[in-house]
């Protein structure tokens, strides 16, 4: 049985995301069939790269209007985080829009280039079951030049120059800035905590 189909979105690293998920226990498949994923328990949209590449992608597959109408959980990681919200600048790109605002370049500084690579900590700023047993002061690994202000739907930050959303959450959509899968310990646990979502875990909408 299917415990999670990972979108497959193009250009991400799929494979460490499935042997990350094996690790746990989890049986996943990596699919762009719309059938297969409207019908699948819960759904991970990973993604590296462009925005406008991986948009047309799933528009391409027709899995725009699938994706926004999935009331089952959602986990965007990364580029997927990104995609989830209203428009991402690189571009501009029109996205997915299950949240809103607009996803920005970083800003290279001193000690700070961009693409942002590397381990940072999280500050957890509100309670949610994706985060049960994860604490502040964490690390977990990024590598991207976007990231999206905080907002009402941000559940967690990190500080790269300026503070930017590591964790979201709209309703049954869920995302992750920095990749889970890449993360240790804490991004194990996310992942676990995403695997234990259900129907239950859905009725608090941020």
């Amino acid at each position: 049985m299917i415990d999670v189909v990972i979108i497959d979105s193009g250009g991400a690293n799929l494979a460490s995301l499935q042997f990350a998920l094996e690790r746990l226990g989890a049986q996943s498949r990596v699919s762009d069939d719309a059938g297969e994923i409207e019908g699948a328990p819960r759904l991970i949209l990973p993604g590296v790269g462009s925005a406008r590449d991986a948009m047309q992608r799933l528009h391409g597959a027709g899995l725009v209007e699938p994706l926004r109408r999935f009331r089952r959980p959602v986990l965007g990681i990364c580029l997927g985080m990104q995609l989830l919200f209203r428009l991402s600048a690189e571009g501009p790109t029109p996205c997915l829009g299950v949240l809103d605002g607009t996803v920005e370049r970083l800003h290279a500084q001193p000690g700070l280039p961009v693409p942002h690579m590397g381990w940072n900590r999280l500050e957890v700023s509100a309670p949610d079951p994706l985060l049960d047993g994860v604490a502040s002061g964490e690390y977990v690994y990024f590598v991207h030049s976007y990231a999206a202000l905080p907002s009402r739907a941000t559940l967690a930050t990190a500080r790269y120059g300026a503070e930017l959303s590591a964790i979201v959450r709209q309703s049954n959509f869920w995302g992750t800035q920095f990749h889970p899968e890449r993360s240790g310990p804490t991004g194990a646990r996310i992942l676990a905590n995403f695997l234990r979502l259900d129907g239950g875990a859905l009725q608090a909408a941020v």
